[in-house]
């Protein structure tokens, strides 16, 4: 290669970098500004601090602070129907009562008040907060105490156990809530979406339930439902404050407002740690549950040769008992012990199998009673075929008599017929034999005994007594006969 030819080939390769170093500007460029236009978008989206008024805010979370007057008589009365929808196991009147219940209003002056610095605040929405509470209480407690057809239904259990679904529930419903009021204008329709998603009302209605009742795992429960629900919906009434930058109340003393964030931080980790190991525990607790379900149908009831009485899982103890009606051998306590390892979530719970003796025993006279039953039935068959077979020898015995009876009756004009048919003939007698060919089965035989002329040949003889055996088996009716030749 030339000189000159080297120099254009270095000279083209130089413009082919060149060329992919700026393709490599180019499309970085136009990544990042992809990048910038989708967060401007989602910036215009999602970001709701323009459109806030708040000072509007503020004035309307402290108006509804005040629990006086017609307030306190709206709470009661949604109580009292949150109360019924309770006991009546109604869905729809639970939600009616949500919906007039003034209770959201001193939940979010405490995480306004958290959020700007305004102890005043802070102090009336407490007061009031825990006024409406007691109030809650006392009405639910009369209710229930009073109301003659009480009784746990499944929406007074679904309060009684709260796991990190109702934190999850308060705290985004109370991001709903707070935007909404931060809103310029109201959005009724969110506040009473959140309304009914935290379910403030339920809580205490059952707590007063368990009052009422006397069962302390029921109030304490619904109490922590309600805990849970109050915390995270100031929680987040004060982050979403704190994001819009809402005015703080200035104090001289600036540490206050340090302190009143600390105790916010506080006070969610204490309630989320427990709600978190609540869930886990019920997560746990419904696998438990499947298995051991699966478990008795699969294993226990579909095993025609066991008689379940009852059983129970006993979670804490990790322990399933089983109570049978009639004992169970070694071998079938061990498949069951065995066939338990196939479940996983309850392979290493303890069973213990309890038998009933005295069922054991009604069962072993029950299959006494039937087998005696069957037993009888088999000797009245027998009983039956010994009289059948003892009538056929009878009968036998009669054919017999019968045969030999007619061979004496039809005997004189039968010789009678034979000497003047064949006139040869000398003796001619008759008789019925039995015999036997393979000394099993019995057949009787005519036997005829004869004696020929002696001028008769041999042929003759044998020519005689084929015509003798031909007329005989017409006259006897019988294939069946016997010659015997008389020598004397």
């Amino acid at each position: 290669m030339s000189v000159e030819n080297k120099f254009n080939f270095s000279e083209d390769e130089d413009k082919k970098k060149a060329n992919v170093e700026q393709s490599k500007k180019d499309m970085k460029k136009d990544a990042q500004g992809l990048i910038s236009s989708v967060s401007k978008f989602l910036s215009d989206l999602l970001d709701f601090r323009d459109d806030t008024d708040r000072d509007a805010t503020i004035q309307a979370i402290k108006a509804d602070i005040t629990f006086k007057g017609a307030t306190a008589w709206i709470l009661v009365c949604s109580i009292f129907v949150a109360s019924i929808g309770l006991n009546a196991n109604s869905t729809a009147v639970v939600i009616g009562a949500m919906l007039i219940s003034p209770l959201m209003g001193p939940i979010l002056g405490v995480g306004l008040s958290i959020a700007i610095n305004d102890i005043d605040t802070l102090k009336r929405s407490l007061i009031n907060l825990a006024t409406m509470i007691v109030l809650s209480l006392i009405t639910a407690f009369l209710f229930f105490w009073l109301f003659p057809l009480s009784e746990e239904t499944s929406e007074l259990l679904g309060r009684t156990r709260p796991d990190i679904r109702d934190v999850l529930i308060a705290f985004f419903g109370g991001l709903a809530l707070i935007i909404a009021r931060t809103k310029k204008g109201t959005i009724a329709s969110v506040i009473f979406g959140v309304a009914i998603a935290t379910a403030l009302m339920p809580p205490l209605c059952t707590a007063g339930y368990g009052l009422a009742e006397g069962n302390w795992l029921f109030f304490g429960g619904a109490m922590y439902l309600f805990t849970i629900n109050t915390i995270f919906i100031a929680l987040a009434t004060f982050l979403v404050l704190k994001l819009l930058r809402f005015p703080m109340q200035k104090y001289a003393n600036s540490q206050k407002r340090r302190f009143i964030s600390r105790v916010a931080t506080g006070l969610a980790i204490v309630v989320m740690i427990p709600a978190v190991w609540t869930f886990i525990n019920v997560l746990t607790e419904s696998r438990y549950q499947r298995d051991y379900t699966n478990f008795i149908k699969n294993e226990v009831e579909s095993n025609e040769n066991l008689w379940l009485q009852r059983h129970s899982i006993d979670m804490d103890a990790k322990s399933i008992s089983l109570y049978f009606n009639g004992e169970l051998n070694d071998a079938t306590i061990t498949d069951l012990e065995n066939e338990l390892k196939d479940y996983e979530n309850i392979q290493y719970f303890t069973l213990n199998i309890s038998g009933n003796k005295n069922r054991s025993s009604d069962k072993i006279l029950e299959l006494y009673d039937k087998a005696t039953v069957e037993i009888e039935q088999k000797e009245y068959i027998i009983k039956g075929l010994q009289e059948e077979i003892e009538t056929l020898k009878k009968q036998h015995v009669l054919l017999e008599a019968k045969t030999k009876n007619s061979h004496k009756v039809i005997y004189p004009s039968l010789a009678k017929d034979a000497k003047i048919i064949f006139s040869d003939l000398e003796y001619f007698g008759l008789a019925k034999m039995l015999e036997s060919k393979d000394f099993i089965k019995v057949d009787t035989v005519s036997v005829v005994s004869v004696k020929w002329n002696k001028k008769l040949s041999a042929n003759a003889i044998k020519q005689k007594e084929k015509e003798l055996d031909k007329w005989l088996r017409d006259k006897l009716k019988t294939n069946k006969l016997l010659f015997i030749e008389e020598k004397k």
